[in-house]
């Protein structure tokens, strides 16, 4: 069985930021609906950044404190465009904690690099 090249490349060694980071980028419409699919889910939406060079070897940068109750979406999007807005150098991304697990249950970047 011959291995035919994807558009990505190898995805053995492909470096990948979450989930989301093997399908085409989100578009505005589809990072909505992931959105109001946690808030929705009740869990609690905190923003992070960091430089691309350090994405995959370092904690990244956490925007402000976890936003705790929130549940509109706007203030949501608001919040990831003031930290695109700050950092338009860095990728940025969503997580949605579990506050029942004490864990991660949503991850994906909203905003990549221009360098990446």
């Amino acid at each position: 069985m011959q291995n035919t090249p994807t558009q990505m490349g190898d995805y053995r060694t492909q470096e990948t930021l979450e989930t989301f980071s093997f399908l085409p980028p989100l578009t505005q419409e589809e990072v909505y609906e992931q959105i109001n699919y946690m808030l929705g889910e009740g869990l609690t939406p905190a923003i992070e950044h960091e430089e691309p060079a350090k994405a995959n070897n370092h904690y990244w940068t956490m925007w402000k404190l976890p936003f705790f109750g929130e549940r509109d979406l706007g203030n949501v999007v608001a919040e990831l465009e003031a930290c695109h807005r700050n950092y338009p150098d860095h990728h940025v991304r969503l997580i949605g904690y579990d506050n029942y697990a004490q864990s991660q249950g949503v991850c994906f970047v909203v905003y990549r690099a221009k360098s990446w």
